[in-house]
């Protein structure tokens, strides 16, 4: 009856071993590179790389909405200037004018005199 017993778990141990060997032949040959591993290590990258350019990109807009503010700003300051600007010089063509009135009329009256 020991050999009985024997004969099973032989037969049971190598039935055992066909059924390793048939899962090791369905993994094929050792990949030397693993896509996956390589694919997550540049999505990891790429992460990092998206989040760096996105936080540049995030500080170059700031940088220039605050310049365009004041370039507005400044926009503003040169049109008030303008503006004064041609105050004064309506000012002082009137005040010319009067004043090129008030001569002659002196020049005349002196012309008169003579």
């Amino acid at each position: 009856m020991t050999k009985i017993n024997t004969g099973d778990l032989i037969y049971d141990l190598r039935k055992k071993i066909q059924h390793i060997q048939a899962d090791l032949e369905q993994l094929g040959e050792p990949v030397s590179e693993i896509p996956e591993l390589i694919t997550s290590a540049n999505l990891l990258r790429s992460n990092e790389y998206l989040s760096k350019v996105n936080d540049k990109k995030t500080d170059l807009l700031a940088a220039y909405a605050q310049y365009s503010a004041t370039l507005e700003k400044l926009l503003s300051t040169v049109f008030d200037i303008q503006n004064d600007l041609k105050d004064i010089l309506k000012d002082q063509s009137s005040m010319i004018s009067s004043r090129r009135k008030k001569p002659k009329s002196k020049t005349k009256s002196k012309t008169r005199k003579r």
